[in-house]
């Protein structure tokens, strides 16, 4: 399709969602939870002849939310005024609390919006958003804490030598006592497996108090590791700031915003230094900019937390852009329930420029079987 849509074709007609989730093939984990599949909430913004598909990574409940109160806010407007249809959802939540599912329900609706509006245009939606950046770092990460050696070797040995990708991160924190020699022993291992040639990036998920991260940290040194995720809890911006003067890697966090005032807190308090945002939580690409100017008047960079295929639509058109996380689970399951997904070889990504809107077509036939609402 190509040109501008007549008027009465960009009125967003209903908004519909349903929830896929998709087992694991192991048991998975971090330093604070485990879990043995991924859940995916697909919304479609229809706007007669043309929809837009956008999804969240986060429970079922969000299929009501998206079908109930976010469709009676947009319905009606034109997806054309992408950002309209944003504060209106932002108006009509306010007694839900934003925070949470609710985050979680407005980001599909919005990247679905965007999608929709970008299709309607003929144009990829990179474009529509407006490009810095032909193409953004990608960093492979998994490393889960439930991984023996040889699935560890093997998720390693996929990242830097079937994808050339030269950044990886992998789960620390396991516990206190024993299990931190068990950490090291495993950092340890991934250097070697790696090689000095790739960057080293951990994630404790905050299962840490400051002097255990303090301690931590010091001894990550010894593997160049240069990226140390949430320490200690993200909601401990004083803790994030104490670690982050004591070690020389970068504290980074921010997955768990889900609203501006949250990173504006983070970025105030010297917390972090660089921001991590998830586009599929944190209020969708309407958001997302907004948090990414405030990173940057702050002289800070933004990562894009997971959700890969989405957020490198966004990353490209984000001055202050550092790389996307190219998620085992999201790697694996994006491309099951979708055609169109990108590929990281050589450790970057671009979009499709030859592809209206994010460039993803749902596979109905393959989706339906992992269907849960």
């Amino acid at each position: 399709m190509t040109g501008v849509a007549g008027e009465s074709d960009t009125m967003i007609r209903e908004v519909t969602a349903a929830a896929y989730r998709v087992p694991t093939p192991t048991r998975e984990g971090d330093g604070t939870l485990t879990w043995d599949g991924t859940t995916m909430v697909v919304a479609r913004v229809d706007c007669g002849d043309t929809v837009g598909v956008g999804w969240t990574y986060a429970d079922p409940a969000c299929v009501g939310l998206i079908q109930g109160v976010l469709a009676e806010a947009v319905r009606g407007g034109d997806v054309l005024d992408t950002p309209a249809r944003w504060h209106a959802m932002q108006r009509r939540v306010r007694n839900l609390g934003r925070v949470g599912l609710v985050s979680c329900a407005m980001s599909a609706v919005d990247i679905a919006a965007w999608d929709a509006a970008a299709r309607l245009r003929g144009m990829p939606l990179a474009r529509l958003l407006g490009r810095v950046h032909d193409s953004v770092a990608v960093y492979g990460s998994g490393g889960f804490t439930t991984f023996d050696d040889a699935q560890l070797t093997a998720q390693i040995e996929h990242w830097v030598g079937d994808k050339g990708i030269p950044r990886i991160k992998i789960k620390i924190a396991e516990g206190w006592g024993s299990a931190v020699h068990r950490d090291l022993a495993r950092v340890a291992r991934v250097r070697q497996l790696a090689g000095s040639g790739t960057e080293l990036f951990v994630d404790a998920n905050g299962g840490y108090t400051v002097g255990q991260a303090v301690r931590v940290g010091r001894r990550l040194a010894e593997w160049d590791v240069t990226w140390f995720e949430e320490p200690v809890s993200s909601d401990d911006l004083a803790g994030l700031r104490q670690v982050r003067a004591a070690v020389d890697a970068d504290v980074t966090a921010g997955e768990y915003g889900y609203d501006l005032p949250y990173f504006a807190r983070m970025i105030g308090a010297d917390a972090v230094d660089c921001v991590q945002v998830d586009a599929v939580r944190c209020g969708g690409y309407t958001e997302w900019f907004r948090i990414a100017a405030v990173a940057a008047a702050h002289n800070l960079d933004v990562s894009a937390h997971t959700a890969p295929n989405v957020s490198v639509h966004a990353a490209v058109g984000t001055p202050n852009f550092r790389h996307v996380e190219w998620f085992a689970d999201h790697e694996r399951v994006e491309p099951m329930l979708f055609d169109g997904g990108l590929d990281p070889v050589g450790g970057r990504a671009a979009p499709d420029l030859s592809a209206p809107g994010h460039g993803m077509t749902l596979k109905e036939a393959d989706a339906e079987r992992h269907r849960v609402a």
